[in-house]
């Protein structure tokens, strides 16, 4: 499965409010597990399962407190999972409090395990155990990972949910990695800082949410100006002001598109998945360092809170190349000019105090040697190296969508970011009635060429066309009008703070097409 749907299979409840709550939520197999000496209450009919957690976690553990052990282990029993993984958990994450205390915690779990492999006879849902590990791993932890694997050494931001994960997992290897992290004041100093570090030569990011962004957008323009890279994680929840800040939405494309004042270029990019996460943190740094611009990775609630079992992520296909110039290399440029006119638009970027060349740059417009001018043609100049050089060579690097399901299709489903998931899925349940094929944007500014993938010719070749986002005014399809002229023949929206859920979601679809 690669998204969430609206049923549960298993509800574990640890209070009566829990079964009033979601006990219409089960799906037509579901179970609730429960503890009728916890709860003081008895609970009948195929849909329960009583046991005795806490006798169990007493019994077998010695605390009351164990009871989630014991839960945990009944979880694993009705699902037909085997106990080596979990007892490998116990193991790394108790090992300091001694052996005695993870004897008792085995002990609670496997009476949990064995209990519900006796008594839940009716579990109809059994997992099929993977042949080899698997990583469990979220969005943030994945973007912090590539982060460091980039080569990050400057992190800093202002704790706001759902981008908080990034900022915690960098500053968790910090010491391992030597990276400096920093919990700023505010938003606006926290970009400031990143982009500091950056100036003086180091790979740096920072990270926030719709609300902080909202006070960096004076700062993206200042590394704009000066040209000085800068990875931006810019993690959506629901907005205006505070808005549901738990809660999901995908409400932020178009202002991280025309935040800041000024023209200047960027790149955008949305994973759906870990995976995805990890490579495009990458190439965000790469593609920032190279063209020495401000590059943003888009997420959202739903996909900082979801955990995805992954594969091994294969670190040579990184690009690593320091396009800083520095020391002995800088010294031999007789003419250092920090923002000369080049055929690219990239100028010679040097690190300040490693050499005897000076270098200059500045808030306001500049000449190639970075001091203030007001000369119209020097501004000119450097708009067009700025802008549009840059940009021409920018597009050639963004990866076209990715395409799945039938070749030649009747229906197509269009999405980005975080929509990845529920829209594989809903491919695969739909395809077996109808013709239908997805196609999913993780790279989404500048737009793919339609030169590797025609994936307007295939939108104009369908009968139908559906553009799923979870915002409420249809950002992305907006974009695609006024970038290509296309426009889709329906929409999905979703705003209510919730994300899409496949099976909701292959109805409504099914529904459009009848």
């Amino acid at each position: 499965m690669t998204s969430s749907k609206s049923t549960i299979d298993i509800l574990v409840a640890l209070d009566k409010e829990s079964i009033s709550t979601h006990e219409a939520e089960l799906a037509t197999q579901g179970i609730i597990v429960y503890d009728q000496f916890m709860l003081k209450e008895r609970y009948y009919g195929d849909r329960f399962l009583d046991i005795p957690l806490i006798e169990l976690a007493e019994k077998h553990g010695r605390e009351r407190v164990m009871a989630n052990t014991v839960a945990v282990g009944a979880v694993l029993g009705m699902l037909g999972l085997g106990t080596d993984i979990f007892f490998g958990i116990i193991e790394d994450t108790l090992n300091k409090k001694g052996s005695e205390i993870v004897k008792l915690n085995k002990d609670a779990f496997l009476a949990g395990y064995e209990f519900a492999v006796k008594r839940c006879l009716q579990c109809a849902f059994t997992v099929k155990p993977q042949n080899k590990p698997r990583m469990l791993i979220g969005v943030n932890e994945a973007i912090g990972l590539g982060a460091i694997a980039s080569g990050c050494k400057f992190y800093s931001a202002y704790p706001m949910t759902p981008s908080t994960g990034i900022m915690l997992y960098v500053a968790g290897k910090a010491k391992e990695y030597g990276i400096v992290v920093e919990q700023a004041e505010d938003e606006i100093a926290a970009i400031n800082m990143a982009i500091g570090a950056s100036y003086a030569g180091v790979r740096s990011m920072t990270g926030t949410s719709g609300g902080g962004f909202a006070l960096m957008v004076e700062g993206l323009s200042l590394a704009a100006m000066t040209e000085t890279p800068i990875v931006i994680a810019l993690a959506q929840r629901p907005a205006p002001a505070t808005g549901l800040p738990t809660k999901t939405e995908q409400g932020d494309l178009l202002f991280a598109l025309h935040g800041g004042h000024g023209e200047f270029p960027r790149v955008i990019f949305a994973p759906g998945s870990p995976e995805q996460a990890f490579y495009l943190t990458n190439k965000a740094f790469d593609i920032s360092q190279r063209y020495q611009i401000p590059v943003f990775i888009l997420t959202d609630q739903y996909l900082s809170d979801s955990q995805w079992t992954e594969g091994d992520f294969d670190i040579n296909k990184f690009v690593h190349k320091d396009y800083r110039i520095r020391g002995d290399s800088l010294e031999a440029i007789k003419d250092y000019r920090r923002h000369a006119i080049t055929e690219d638009g990239v100028s010679p970027f040097g690190v300040p105090g490693t050499s005897t060349r000076l270098i200059i740059t500045d808030s306001d417009e500049h000449d190639e040697e970075g001091h203030i001018t007001e000369d119209p043609e020097i501004r000119v100049s450097m708009v067009d190296k700025r802008l549009f050089k840059k940009m021409g060579l920018i597009k050639k690097e963004i990866s076209p969508p990715l395409f799945y399901g039938d070749e030649k299709p009747d229906i197509v489903l269009f999405g980005w970011g975080s929509t990845y998931g529920v829209m594989k899925e809903v491919v695969d349940i739909i395809s077996r009635h109808y013709k239908i094929a997805m196609f999913h944007f993780s790279e989404v500014f500048p737009l793919p060429s339609t030169e590797m993938l025609d994936y307007i010719g295939i939108l104009r070749g369908a009968k139908k066309t559906i553009c799923i986002e979870n915002n409420a005014t249809g950002q992305f399809s907006r974009l695609i009008k006024a970038e290509t002229g296309y426009e889709f023949t329906h929409h999905i929206n979703r705003f209510d703070g919730k994300p899409f859920f496949a099976d909701l979601l292959a109805r409504r679809i099914d529904g459009i097409n009848r």
